[in-house]
């Protein structure tokens, strides 16, 4: 990794947040997440789930949108405590919301049975570490789903030589070879990959 060090990616990502947090929901920054939702939503209606976990779960604008929407258990992770300070407050005993890492998720093995990521995924510094994550908290033949920026060659290489220099926290975007590469070695299986708009992709597979 160059110019900068895994912790270096994560402070920046969570001195990001915390200042964007007060206006996320509504505001530019979380703009790109928000028009992922309703591809995430149309996604998950094609698995079957009784408890779902969404790491960099942010101010818990989506888990909120998914708890309306089905009738499951929801929990959240993120690093930033400002974001989860939000969440909370949205959601009270609705979620289990925890302050964490996505590469030391703090929940018990096997424990969901789909887990979802959305516009966070560019953010972690190992993503190998973060999926064999994904892989231990869920339990056999779980589903997850990542959605995430996405830019065409060449602007998506000329944007990954220009994320180290950056103060964003964003480390890398992936092409759609890349994201399946790290899935498959991640024990994943039936993976599809699809293009949401001009700016975004949506993956989904399940635990082999």
């Amino acid at each position: 990794m160059s110019k900068k060090n895994a912790d270096n990616y994560k402070i920046e990502s969570k001195e990001k947040f915390n200042q964007q947090a007060k206006n996320y929901d509504s505001g530019s920054s979380g703009k790109h997440a928000r028009g992922l939702y309703d591809n995430v939503l149309n996604k998950l209606d094609k698995f079957t789930f009784n408890n779902l976990l969404d790491v960099g779960c942010g101010t818990g604008n989506l888990l909120s949108v998914i708890s309306n929407k089905y009738n499951v258990k929801i929990a959240g992770v993120d690093l930033t405590p400002n974001m989860l300070d939000i969440a909370r407050d949205k959601l009270g005993y609705q979620a289990d919301l925890r302050l964490g890492d996505s590469e030391n998720l703090p929940f018990e093995d096997y424990n969901f049975d789909m887990v979802i990521c959305t516009d966070s995924f560019h953010h972690y510094p190992h993503p190998d570490k973060v999926l064999k994550e994904f892989s231990r908290v869920l339990k056999t033949s779980g589903g997850l789903l990542i959605a995430d920026p996405y830019a065409p060659s060449p602007f998506r290489q000329l944007l990954n030589l220009y994320f180290p220099h950056s103060k964003g926290g964003e480390v890398r975007m992936y092409s759609k070879a890349e994201i399946i590469k790290l899935l498959e070695k991640a024990s994943f299986k039936d993976i599809k990959w699809e293009l949401v708009g001009r700016t975004g992709f949506i993956v989904t597979s399940k635990l082999n």
